[in-house]
């Protein structure tokens, strides 16, 4: 990844963490939710927002929302950004965390057993 796309992918996971966090964009389905990376295409054409929630029952929700409300991230990401053109952008969920987390309780429950099998 080039440096300017780095940058680019940083402000926009910055300002839009911001704008859920003093929440200037709202709306009743929408669970609380944190911005964990932005991947920004080389030409700057499309940016995916991974974001993760609180609550898992709120992802299908919140995704929808913030799926619909891109055109609003899209107009204040212009007012903060001095960019020719804002990219198209896509709310996905990360999964690495919950996969991390998964991944997690499994080394604890075979923890014992490799616990186990080396005093032997």
């Amino acid at each position: 990844m080039n440096s300017r796309v780095g940058r680019v992918a940083d402000v926009i996971q910055r300002e839009v963490a911001s704008i859920l966090q003093k929440k200037e964009f709202e709306h009743p389905k929408l669970g609380f939710v944190t911005v964990s990376t932005v991947e920004v295409s080389s030409d700057l054409s499309y940016a995916k927002i991974y974001i993760t929630t609180f609550n898992p029952e709120d992802v299908i929700p919140s995704l929808e929302v913030l799926n619909k409300g891109a055109g609003f991230f899209r107009t204040a990401l212009s007012k903060k950004m001095n960019l020719r053109q804002v990219p198209k952008l896509r709310f996905v969920f990360d999964e690495s965390i919950s996969r991390g987390d998964r991944i997690q309780s499994l080394f604890e429950k075979i923890k014992p057993d490799l616990t186990d099998s080396n005093e032997a």
